[in-house]
């Protein structure tokens, strides 16, 4: 073991130790598990942000019995963290800096690995198993996001023969880790990332759902002033009652200050709205996919693009404008310079909902129908108890 390896342990451990601590959900359920071994023979195939929280949720999973065969998303893995769980005997695909194509070539090692359940991110598991005809394998498994149950019902709907918990769909998930983490975390990535003040700053927040809201009420929190972008009429109505700016991308873009994506869908943010953005705007997406700001059109339209700082860019722009752009477009709580990702309180609650919801799977997957499908309430209820003594919200 040569000395970075060494020093990628000695930091991995530390960091997940002092996590591990403080995820007391986790704890709970991974001493259950030992004692239950719902995974025994089991081999889990994963694609999640592997970062020291995931650390602690695979540890889980391990303790029941699962054999784990994982990567993470692309520009959010961290090197210790795969240096740890290796030395745990985990089989544990890609680094840091891997390219796109490195990303997707380790989805297919993971597959390869012939996994008999699906712990996805993203859907691009699922999708790999659909689209290599591997379906007779699969049990069943567990979607993260938006993005990836969007996918299942979209571009997949109908064609995925086995149950899938999408984890997002939980309203105790949404609730805490959307709504709260994320919003946190991104206000949170934005001014370590470019150490600048939020108050008074104007923020364009395109999205409003759970993680747009949080994101919009954790900026107004710390005094900065806040639009919002929705296509969805219900939502935008939502949005103007709580008391944020309202409108259009084409009539905001050029007000912004700062814009942050947070839709789920592609292309939010094209030349269109940069022709319109003021000199200096700064962009950032939380969005699972890199595709909301159509970053590769506006380098290919640039003048020159100059890396000023880790995750921060500069893109001098025709007419002597230039724009920012954080984290390369990916997600600037995740990718971005000495990333944390949501809290740990929320992550203890959502990667519990993780745990249980791949232990239902194992050990019931033949009364679940197939294809995409909300959390069990009797499970949300469960966690929303045992994180409220958590909490000592009884007292």
């Amino acid at each position: 073991m040569d000395d970075t390896t060494t020093d990628l342990l000695d930091r991995g451990r530390n960091r997940i130790e002092w996590i591990r601590s403080r995820m007391p959900l986790l704890a709970a359920v991974r001493a259950e598990f030992a004692g239950s071994q719902p995974f025994a023979g089991h081999r889990i195939g994963m694609s999640l942000h592997l970062e020291p929280k995931t650390a602690v949720l695979l540890e889980a999973l391990a303790a029941g019995g699962a054999e784990i065969v994982a990567t993470g998303n692309h520009g959010s893995t961290q090197d210790d963290t795969v240096a740890v769980l290796r030395d745990q005997g985990m089989t544990v695909f890609g680094r840091r800096d891997d390219s796109i194509d490195e990303h997707h070539a380790n989805v297919a090692r993971v597959l390869d690995a012939a996994p008999t359940m699906l712990l996805d991110n993203g859907g691009d598991l699922a999708a790999g198993v659909i689209a290599r005809g591997a379906a007779a394998g699969i049990l069943g498994g567990t979607e993260e996001t938006t993005s990836g149950g969007d996918r299942l019902r979209s571009e997949l709907a109908g064609r995925v023969p086995f149950p899938v918990f999408v984890i997002n769909d939980s309203l105790l998930k949404a609730i805490g880790e959307n709504r709260h983490a994320v919003g946190q975390s991104v206000v949170e990535s934005f001014m370590r990332i470019t150490n600048l003040m939020i108050p008074g700053r104007r923020f364009l927040v395109a999205g409003y759902g759970w993680c747009g809201s949080g994101v919009a009420r954790y900026l107004r929190a710390l005094g900065g002033k806040v639009a919002v972008v929705e296509v969805d009429e219900l939502k935008a109505f939502e949005a103007a009652l709580d008391g944020f700016r309202v409108g259009g991308m084409h009539d905001l873009a050029g007000w912004a200050d700062v814009v942050i994506t947070a839709t789920g869908r592609p292309g939010i943010v094209g030349d269109d709205v940069v022709a319109l953005l003021g000199d200096g705007a700064i962009l950032a997406n939380c969005g699972h996919f890199p595709w909301e700001i159509d970053v590769a059109a506006l380098k290919a339209g640039a003048v020159a693009v100059r890396e000023l700082d880790e995750a921060i860019e500069r893109i001098d722009l025709p007419g002597g404008r230039h724009v920012i752009l954080l984290a390369n477009g990916r997600m600037v709580n995740l990718a971005g310079r000495e990333p944390k990702g949501n809290s740990l309180e929320s992550m203890d609650l959502g990667f519990l909902l993780q745990a249980l919801s791949l232990e239902r799977v194992a050990t019931g997957a033949a009364s679940l129908a197939p294809g995409a499908q909300p959390v069990p309430d009797d499970i949300d209820r469960l966690i929303a108890r045992r994180m409220l003594a958590v909490m000592g919200a009884e007292r």
